[in-house]
């Protein structure tokens, strides 16, 4: 070295066991602050111990084992630990399973490839979400989705309305029907009162008036006694089981659909319906190019469906029907 101050450096670099070491192209092992410390020290990126310098911006070369300041050749599979040649013949390496570096790595960088597979899937999926699932679109989606809410839930209030209607409405005529009746009933009262009054009178009469009137009497008596028609509502009529008795007319317009599409994942040409029971597909090409095109759709997970679907074509459009109640459409 060329002066004292130059070689009390390179004597007091790394007189301890090496943390972080890291050996130079030149075989000459340091730890790695000290080596950068030395750097900055002498401006120049060479060797403290030959003066070697190297041309490369980053001239560290591999690490070093921290204890033996050897190249790390091997890998042990046990510890999952790249060692050097010392290491390997230690008691503490007893028995394990050694690999070269140069083998392993490559088998490590192969499973992290395989392992980022499904991660670059993922990126893509997430980015095509990104790229189409703007907020414009998520808003959009929501408003139309609940005015068809709203819709379909507007035709069971108008069903339940018009239930309760049907319902109310023969209540009511029945309600006129026991009015009239009741007026009859309150002239029949005041007949039958004015009928008790006279065969009262009558029967305070003379012998020989009684008599003659008698006959009369008896006739007018077993008329006004036939027995009352039903004069209240029959309650029982109306709201005996009566959510019941709509809830099984309801079943009539509403029914279960197996056929569950997913706009999310219908390909840009399928048009689903606002119910999202049926899809149609506007073709312009072949019928066997469709076909193929259709076949190649199924990879598609846009039918989320428990039965078969048929098809139907008419005038260039193809129209998917799905399952209603267990019958095809």
């Amino acid at each position: 070295m060329d002066s004292p101050d130059e070689y009390d450096i390179i004597r007091l670099l790394c007189c301890e066991i090496k943390i972080d070491p890291v050996v130079l192209s030149c075989s000459h092992s340091f730890c790695r602050v000290c080596l950068q410390q030395f750097w900055r020290t002498k401006e120049t990126q060479e060797c403290p111990l030959c003066g070697r310098r190297s041309s490369s911006d980053d001239p560290l070369c591999e690490e070093v084992c921290s204890l033996h300041c050897e190249k790390l050749d091997f890998f042990c599979l046990e510890d999952k630990q790249p060692v050097c040649l010392v290491c390997r013949g230690s008691q503490e390496h007893v028995n394990h399973t050694f690999r070269p570096i140069s083998e392993v790595i490559s088998l490590f960088k192969e499973e992290l490839i395989t392992a980022l597979k499904p991660l670059g899937k993922k990126l893509k999926s997430c980015e095509y979400i990104q790229g189409n699932c703007k907020v414009e679109h998520i808003k959009s989606q929501a408003d139309q989705t609940e005015h068809q809410i709203k819709q379909q839930f507007e035709r069971l209030h108008q069903f339940l309305r018009d239930e309760e209607e049907a319902t109310i409405t023969p209540l009511r005529e029945e309600e006129e029907q026991k009015k009239k009746m009741m007026e009859k009933l309150n002239r029949d009262v005041s007949a039958l009162s004015y009928t008790i009054k006279y065969m009262e009178e009558m029967m305070k009469a003379n012998d020989v008036y009684f008599l003659k009137k008698f006959p009369d009497s008896i006739e007018r008596v077993q008329i006004s006694s036939q027995p009352d028609p039903q004069i209240l509502i029959h309650v029982p009529r109306y709201l005996g089981n009566l959510p019941f008795r709509v809830w099984k007319k309801m079943q009539d317009i509403v029914q279960n659909t197996p056929v569950i599409l997913d706009p999310n994942t219908a390909h840009p040409d399928l048009i689903l319906s606002e119910d999202l029971t049926s899809v149609e597909y506007r073709i312009v090409e072949p019928l066997s190019v469709f076909l193929i095109i259709l076949r190649d759709l199924t990879i598609i997970p846009v039918f989320l469906v428990q039965r078969v679907l048929t098809q139907e074509h008419t005038a260039g459009m193809w129209r998917l029907k799905g399952v209603r109640g267990g019958v095809l459409e």
